[in-house]
C-alpha cells in the first residue's frame, strides 16, 4: 500500500475520541498517527495499520 507522510486515512474502527480520521506523521516499520479528533499520537505497526485503512487521502483527492 502507498501511505505517505501528510496523507489522511479514515480507519475502520473509531478512536475512543469518536474520530476515524487520521494524519500520517512517520512512515516505515511502524506508523505514527496523529488523531484528527484530539490530536493524541500513536505508534502501530505497518502490518495493523494497513489492515484498518478503510479509505485514502492525499492533497484533497482521494486514493
Amino acid at each position: 500500500m502507498d501511505i505517505k507522510v501528510g496523507d489522511i486515512v479514515t480507519m475502520k474502527k473509531p478512536h475512543p475520541c469518536g474520530s476515524t480520521r487520521w494524519e500520517i506523521t512517520r512512515v516505515g516499520a511502524d506508523f505514527k498517527l496523529r488523531c484528527l479528533g484530539c490530536g493524541r499520537e500513536v505508534m502501530n505497526p505497518r502490518s495493523k495499520v494497513e489492515r484498518g485503512i478503510k479509505r485514502v487521502e492525499r492533497e484533497g483527492k482521494e486514493l
